[in-house]
């Protein structure tokens, strides 16, 4: 039974990630906030952007494909993924989701193929996993926007094709409104698969399909349910398995097995979870916020980030800021947060990003290295503390023979470690002005 609710008793922007359209035959071508300090001397002062593939519509992830040196797939939120080879892009995409899509708006449109992953022994299987937003489907109410889909597909481990043919859905989620659709799908190293769930969309998580239908000082939002849906949280589930009647297994160790709550629950309290990564085991997800304040939090099993009560640090639209649940569960701080005006870092929508483990930048080994959509020229580096919000500083970005891209939608990890990050210069579903840059000293 979902009929329970789990969700905080109080006392008393929207994600410009726009789709930008390709043509049909053409491929793609080759305010005081804490974090705000000065940089430090170890923290370079910038780094140069060097093309890696363009004419994308709007490239939101870089996955390497495991045991293919040197190739990756980029995904791109019209529906297509690219493959990128050694000697650049092949003319066919790799997949091509696009007819078991919603038709997108071409001004601006947060639904798309949002995510892709592979299994860590696709080598093997030849397994991905390809987040996207597709018409609504049986059990998605009829005025709700669209239903969220997490499939399986299966290729030649070694093959330029992935056969629709293949396909086999694994989660169906109704999505009420159009955006807060995050997308995020990865792998941790414990072999599971973890998928960012957005609150269902709208502001303030609530209206049509959120546990409150108006703002109640009494009730928080779907990012406090954990027994009715699966929004506003990060999953966790098992795909080589499957438990009872699911097409996949739920992993023992998540915090609400024989507790009240869905079970493929690991995290929750999150508003949009656009992009997520693993270093070792630590996981960080960039919660974009709603009007202030963006996010990236250090995720833990069992986790509350707080929304719909609290927007970063900050108290969100509530009669107070509760620091912990009725039942005494401390609500958890992001790792870094920062405003949409004054000095940098600044915004509109955080992307995420990794902590950095290539060899190019010594200097910046082990920050977690982030950008907004509004690129403004610059990523941030942020610097781990004992306590407290980590030092963020400032680099500039710099590119020859060009301007720096307007926006960014993600950053990607290439097979060595270096950094990549996925622009374009649209919000919306239309032109080819989405690149990859590799981002170079």
């Amino acid at each position: 039974m979902l009929s329970r609710r789990r969700f905080l008793r109080l006392g008393g922007g929207c994600l410009a990630l726009g789709v930008a359209g390709c043509s049909e035959e053409q491929p793609p071508s080759t305010t005081d906030i804490a974090t705000h300090t000065p940089p430090p001397d170890s923290i370079p002062d910038s780094v140069q952007l060097r093309q890696l593939a363009s004419g994308f519509a709007a490239p939101v992830g870089f996955e390497p494909i495991p045991g293919r040196t040197d190739e990756a797939a980029i995904v791109d939120q019209d529906g297509r993924v690219w493959l990128h080879e050694e000697s650049g892009l092949r003319e066919t995409p790799l997949l091509d989701v696009r007819d078991r899509m919603v038709d997108l708006n071409q001004g601006y449109d947060e639904r798309g193929l949002l995510g892709l992953a592979f299994h860590p022994d696709f080598p093997a299987n030849g397994q991905l996993y390809v987040r996207y937003s597709a018409p609504s489907r049986p059990g998605t109410p009829s005025n709700y926007s669209h239903t969220f889909v997490l499939s399986e597909f299966t290729m030649d481990p070694a093959g330029t094709t992935v056969p629709l043919d293949s396909e086999r859905t694994l989660l169906e989620i109704p999505q009420p409104q159009s955006n807060h659709n995050a997308g995020a799908v990865a792998f941790g190293p414990d072999g599971y698969c973890y998928v960012a769930v957005g609150d269902g969309g709208g502001a303030g998580d609530r209206g049509r399909g959120h546990v409150s239908d108006w703002y109640d000082a009494n009730q928080g939002g779907n990012g406090q349910d954990v027994e009715s849906n699966l929004l506003g949280s990060i999953l966790r589930i098992n795909v080589d398995d499957r438990d009872d009647e699911l097409p996949y297994a739920i992993p023992p160790g998540n915090p609400l097995v024989g507790q009240a709550g869905l079970d493929e629950h690991y995290a929750w309290g999150l508003r949009n979870p656009w992009r997520m990564s693993f270093d070792g085991e630590d996981l960080y997800a960039a919660d974009v916020g709603q009007n202030q304040y963006e996010e990236v939090n250090l995720v833990e099993a069992g986790g509350n980030y707080g929304w719909n009560v609290r927007e970063a640090t900050h108290c969100y639209d509530a009669q107070n800021c509760p620091r912990e649940t009725p039942d005494g569960t401390r609500l958890r701080d992001p790792i870094v947060e920062y405003d949409h005006g004054g000095d940098p870092p600044n915004g509109a929508a955080v992307i995420g990003g990794y902590r950095y483990r290539g060899a190019l930048f010594p200097d910046l080994d082990g920050t977690f290295v982030f950008a907004d959509w509004i690129l403004n020229g610059q990523l941030y580096a942020a610097e781990e503390r004992e306590d407290g919000l980590w030092n963020t500083s400032v680099v500039d970005l710099q590119r020859d023979g060009g301007d720096v891209p307007q926006n960014a939608l993600a950053l990607g990890r290439m097979h060595n470690g270096e950094l990549v990050i996925c622009t374009t210069n649209r919000s919306g579903p239309s032109g080819d002005s989405g690149a990859v840059y590799r981002i170079v000293a």
